[in-house]
């Protein structure tokens, strides 16, 4: 990965960003792309679009979602400390002894989650399972008024966890879902910039997918670009740790190259595209099935205004929904080099209705 990319990365990958409060990530993203993409923009859903080749045809997708999971301010009691509720998918007992930043109205704001001390829990409660209304954010305040000079309800918050680089070419930290496949976008843009292509491409950081339950960003995006044909990028599971029943779960690796999904959601001739690519390339790659929805941006795109020819993309990932996700690095550029691929091998004439 080049310097100024792997830069890049680190950046974005910390700069809080919960679903729908993409803002600081979002600006990173367009400054970025503004060094090589012919047109910058974003929209009133805070999704960014950096396009080459405008007039070009087909009209190209790509698509990765900017957001990540995080936590949000709910009620502030009489001693100042704040009540909360997830933003996105959490297994709550990742939040037990946390440390927090919240994004309050005049900065940052610092804290750790609380919980009752083994110490003074009785038996029975030994063994429960913590739920997120067990626990709460301590900011260091002495009362409410304190605290609410601070923090409001309805301020967004994620858990401090910064970039940690790994042996093997491996990097750990949190909002890799899907901040990775924001990143891969605009990687794949950089390597088309200066190429002839038939195609109009748009990279398109989307906004929030974790709780996107009526399409959040995507859907919005699709319509308003008017997209023919998108490649959306996510993560998928890892399956090569401890513990993983590989025939529910399927077999991914770290360092096996991307993962092309097949499902409904996934247009046929996008799919064998993709796979001709990666041949075509030498890129390595593994097939993942979704038989009902990916779960991904691409089941809202693919429905998109008149339906949208799409392709997902996706890069292991283990530990998801975590503070300490991980991946490795050379997956990441092995997916921008496919999508790059996939680009640069569509005519203006390509037709992806089933034959």
């Amino acid at each position: 990965m080049p310097p100024r990319s792997y830069e890049f990365l680190t950046r974005l990958l910390d700069a809080p960003g919960p679903s729908g409060f993409e803002a600081a990530p979002a600006r990173l993203w367009r400054e970025e792309a503004a060094a090589f993409a012919d047109d910058v923009r974003s929209d009133v859903h805070g999704n960014c679009y950096a396009t080459l080749n405008g007039a070009g045809s087909p009209r190209v997708m790509f698509a990765g979602h900017l957001d990540e999971i995080g936590l949000m301010v709910v009620h502030v009691d009489e001693e100042g400390f704040l009540s909360f509720a997830g933003i996105g998918g959490w297994d709550p007992q990742v939040f037990v002894g946390q440390r927090v930043t919240m994004l309050g109205h005049a900065g940052p704001v610092h804290g750790v989650i609380g919980k009752k001390a083994i110490h003074l829990m009785e038996k029975d409660d030994r063994e429960k399972v913590s739920k997120i209304e067990d626990l709460w954010v301590d900011i260091g305040a002495r009362n409410r008024k304190e605290a609410l000079a601070r923090v409001r309800v309805g301020d967004p918050g994620v858990l401090t966890s910064n970039v940690l680089r790994l042996p093997n070419g491996r990097l750990t930290s949190r909002s890799l879902d899907n901040r990775i496949g924001a990143y891969v976008v605009l990687e794949a843009l950089r390597l088309l910039a200066g190429k002839r292509l038939a195609a109009s491409v748009t990279a398109v950081g989307t906004t929030q997918e974790e709780i996107g339950y009526t399409g959040g960003g995507a859907r919005t995006s699709a319509a308003e670009m008017d997209a023919q044909v998108a490649i959306v990028v996510d993560v998928t599971h890892a399956t090569d740790y401890p513990g993983i029943d590989k025939r529910r779960h399927g077999e991914y690796k770290l360092g096996g190259g991307p993962v092309l999904s097949r499902g409904s959601a996934v247009n046929g001739a996008v799919f064998e595209r993709l796979v001709a690519a990666a041949e075509k390339e030498k890129i390595p790659y593994s097939v993942e099935a979704a038989p009902r929805m990916t779960n991904t941006d691409a089941d809202h795109i693919f429905t998109a205004a008149r339906g949208v020819a799409t392709g997902l993309v996706s890069v292991p990932l283990r530990y998801m929904h975590s503070p300490n996700e991980l991946v490795q690095l050379e997956d990441l550029d092995r997916a921008a080099r496919l999508l790059a691929a996939f680009a640069r091998g569509l005519k203006s004439d390509a037709g992806f209705a089933p034959r």
